[in-house]
């Protein structure tokens, strides 16, 4: 991975296993919007980064080496060996090697733990256009401002103690409906029990589960989600409305929980369930394939 520096940005030519419809359109972020001229642009710790594809470099703008080395580098998973990761998958089955051809240049975000709380409560029975609506409401709100960016002005992720205070009343404002309590609810908890979020780090996935279910609104899904998206836990396996599809065209040829349906894909896909259900995910909704209930 060669790394040229560039003005206000940094170039990698050759990036491969990097394409960023994929990894910014596969339902692991809501903070990334794309532009008119095919770009994205989103938010992260409290900085702003466009990122495009241009024939096989990727170019990453409004940042610095330094940034690029000790943030974006580990957000965008770059030392992980997707070629690898991606010819496993392949050869477990059929399906999943049609899903990793169409999903070629996804990558799992590592991205805020309390962020992915929050945005996965918010993502309960929703949509991902009306999630990523209600998220930066909220952030626009309650979030400290980072800077003006391409005539826009951009805001950071609030912190469990903006969100922890406010009424519900005052947080419905921003079309959070019945997952309003649930949102403060979770911001209270981790104050009032002087919760170090980055010390679930240390628990095995068993106990990581146990503890994210303790919050109120996080079930197996949920759950599951933030192991994934927050504490790149490999073989977490979320059971949205689109997985369930597909496995169930796929995979399964009998009624299952969702529940039943999570153990079973992390079984199935050892050890890279997270994996498998992303290239799962992504290729079901863009071409619509699954049993529709």
């Amino acid at each position: 991975m060669k790394i040229i520096e560039i003005e206000n940005g940094i170039k990698i030519e050759n990036l491969e296993d990097f394409e960023p419809k994929h990894i910014f359109e596969c339902g692991q972020c809501f903070r990334w919007n794309k532009q008119k001229d095919e770009s994205y642009i989103g938010v992260y710790n409290s900085k702003v980064l466009k990122v495009y594809k241009k024939d096989n470099d990727v170019y990453f703008m409004n940042t610095n080496k330094d940034d690029f080395e000790n943030i974006w580098a580990e957000y965008f998973d770059l030392d992980t060996d997707y070629k690898k990761l991606k010819s496993d998958l392949a050869n477990m089955d059929e399906y999943l090697k049609k899903s990793v051809e169409f999903g070629h240049g996804l990558r799992i975000l590592k991205q805020d733990i309390y962020e992915m709380m929050i945005s996965f409560i918010i993502s309960a029975r929703n949509s991902i256009p009306n999630i990523k609506k209600t998220v930066e409401r909220i952030c626009e709100k309650y979030g400290q401002k980072i800077e003006e960016f391409e005539g826009k002005t951009y805001y950071a992720f609030p912190k469990p103690k903006d969100l922890a205070v406010i009424t519900e009343e005052e947080l419905k404002e921003c079309k959070t409906s019945f997952r309003t309590k649930y949102i403060i609810n979770t911001s209270k908890k981790i104050i009032e029990e002087s919760l170090k979020l980055e010390e679930l780090k240390e628990l095995n996935d068993i106990n990581l589960e146990d503890k994210l279910r303790a919050f109120d609104g996080i079930g197996p899904k949920v759950s599951n989600c933030i192991m994934l998206f927050a504490f790149y836990r490999k073989n977490a396996f979320p059971v949205d409305v689109w997985v369930k599809r597909v496995m169930e065209e796929f995979y399964l040829d009998e009624d299952m929980s969702l529940n039943k349906m999570k153990d079973y894909g992390m079984k199935l896909f050892n050890p890279y369930a997270g994996f498998a259900q992303q290239y799962l995910f992504y290729y079901a909704r863009e071409l619509g394939i699954g049993k529709k209930k």
